[in-house]
């Protein structure tokens, strides 16, 4: 049951789950809240890369995962210069050069 670049959507979900920290079973239980067919068991299996999945469930598993990334805090981003300016001009602080 694979189809073009199921191995690389293989790979890069299970990239994304590990990255965003979630478990397995945090991934599952989502993607079958969306309707996922497959068990928790063969969801480990095929993100090991030890069996394949559907096309349509591998997709409904990236869906889940997404959900998950996009409910996320966001991550803390590096300031500009002209952002700490302005940001200690407003607090009153002198800028050292």
């Amino acid at each position: 049951m694979t189809f073009p670049y199921s191995e690389e959507q293989r790979a890069l979900i299970n990239a994304a789950i590990v990255e965003s920290g979630f478990s397995t079973g945090e991934v599952w239980l989502h993607y079958f809240s969306l309707s996922g067919e497959v068990d928790e068991y063969e969801v480990e299996a095929y993100l090991a890369g030890l069996m394949p999945m559907p096309a349509p469930e591998c997709d409904l598993l990236a869906l889940a995962v997404n959900e998950l990334i996009d409910e996320l805090p966001p991550r803390r981003r590096a300031p500009f210069s002209d952002e700490l300016a302005r940001a200690h001009a407003g607090a009153g602080d002198t800028p050292t050069p």
